[in-house]
């Protein structure tokens, strides 16, 4: 696992989204996430559904998951079609059957790559045995280029709540080094037309440090997202999986990583921080600030880091049921055949131990900026500033949080390195290992 030793971006994970680590996840545990599929459900635990769209027009020479470009409409609709099916198989199984959906993702990939017409039919076929009509949040991922007027509409029509648009930069040539598929007059388009439809909350994504970003371009993109006024901003620091195409041009020729270094990241986080503050955003995680803390919650993500049941529909796509961890086959032909066959297309799994959870939901709702002692002491039975003293006094002496009472606040200096402080609440035998 990369850690801060260094101040260049090397290759290596970094961004952390769950606990234990993901190469621990094995095929051999996918009975115990069918067993609990099948299980008595504890309907305490808010449902939720994860659907991977896996088709983009260009593969960004950033991305790390699991997508195909240029497909043909017959590989879409093959797709839609497997789709439909892992949807009611799922609606079958005890844990599921009855329960509503109370927040829904799609992801990718591309979702907004499929027409209106495929969107609308999805919607009506998974409406069969799911319906998120009465959904807290609908979140769905855009690529500028692929939306018009007519599928915003869409978006809308299909219950759509949060649209969620992959800016990630505003200039052209720098787009076009790391490999997007849209350039910025795309943006501007995008953007009116999902002003002028309206939805209860837009996000935008930026990235700090691509491919040739400066100072002086990182300043204007901060400028253009205040000229939008969204309500939530999120900001990435670009990261180096071991699966990206410039990860993988770095290990074959030995060049030098292209990527701006962690503190120059941090310091164009900052900065970004800072503007928006100014405009009265309010920073609610170390890459997110929204407009109104009240009413621009991240319902997924809230739910994500607190243990709430998660759906995994799709290729590669990940789950999260009743305390156990799971992932779908990560080959589309692989998946699309077994879904078809009437079998869920569950790759791997693990269940971690009640210790283990608990640090899944440290370590995720410390990148919140905050931790209530008295949360974790009322559902794990354990007093975390006992349990992880060395951690936090190692971290409060070197000046990345602060510990009052019950609360524990990340400061500004450890917000933006979050993701470098998590691995010393790991368990010991984790700390070292590879985190995909």
């Amino acid at each position: 696992m990369a850690t801060d030793t260094t101040a260049t971006t090397e290759v290596g994970s970094y961004f952390i989204s769950n606990y234990p680590p993901f190469s621990l996840w094995r095929p051999e545990y996918v009975p115990e996430v069918l067993e609990k599929l099948d299980g008595e459900p504890d309907d305490s635990v808010p449902l939720g559904m994860y659907l991977h769209i896996p088709f983009c027009r260009k593969r960004c020479r950033f991305c790390y998951f699991r997508v195909y470009t240029q497909q043909n409409a017959k590989t879409i609709q093959d797709y839609c079609d497997a789709l439909e099916r892992e949807a009611e198989i799922l609606s079958e199984k005890a844990g599921v059957r009855g329960r509503n959906l109370e927040f829904v993702y799609f992801g990718g990939g591309t979702p907004s790559y499929l027409s209106s017409k495929q969107l609308l039919s999805l919607r009506d076929r998974l409406n069969q045995y799911f319906t998120w009509n009465e959904a807290a949040e609908v979140t769905f991922e855009c690529e500028p280029g692929t939306l018009s007027l007519d599928k915003v509409k869409t978006l809308k029509e299909v219950g759509v709540t949060r649209v969620s648009l992959g800016v990630e930069n505003f200039d052209d040539t720098i787009l076009e080094e790391n490999g997007r598929a849209h350039l910025s007059p795309e943006v501007a388009k995008a953007y009116d037309w999902i002003q002028e439809v309206g939805f209860p909350q837009v996000n935008v994504d930026l990235i700090a440090g691509m491919i040739g970003e400066t100072d002086d371009n990182w300043h204007h993109c901060i400028d253009r997202v205040l000229e939008m006024s969204p309500q939530n901003l999120t900001m990435y620091q670009m990261e180096l999986p071991f699966n990206t195409i410039i990860s993988k041009e770095m290990q074959e020729s030995g060049v030098a990583s292209p990527v701006a270094d962690w503190p120059t990241k941090r310091r164009w986080v900052s900065e970004a921080m800072d503007r928006m503050l100014e405009a009265g955003y309010e920073v609610s995680s170390g890459n997110e600030l929204v407009k109104d803390a009240a009413a621009d919650r991240f319902v997924y993500r809230d739910n994500l880091f607190r243990g709430s049941d998660l759906l995994a529909v799709g290729v590669s796509s990940f789950g999260h049921f009743q305390g156990t961890h799971y992932q779908n086959l990560d080959k589309i032909e692989d998946y699309m055949e077994t879904v078809q066959s009437g079998v869920l297309p569950v790759n791997r799994g693990l269940t971690p131990t009640p210790h283990q959870k608990l640090i899944r939901e440290m370590v995720l709702q410390m990148k919140e900026g905050r931790l209530d002692a008295g949360d974790f002491r009322e559902k794990f039975g354990v007093e975390i500033l006992d349990e992880f003293a060395e951690p936090f006094e190692n971290q409060r002496a070197k000046g990345y949080l602060e510990v009052d009472g019950d609360a524990i606040t990340l400061t500004r200096k450890g917000l933006l390195q979050v993701d470098t402080l998590l691995p010393e609440y790991f368990e010991p035998e984790h700390r070292a290992v590879r985190y995909t």
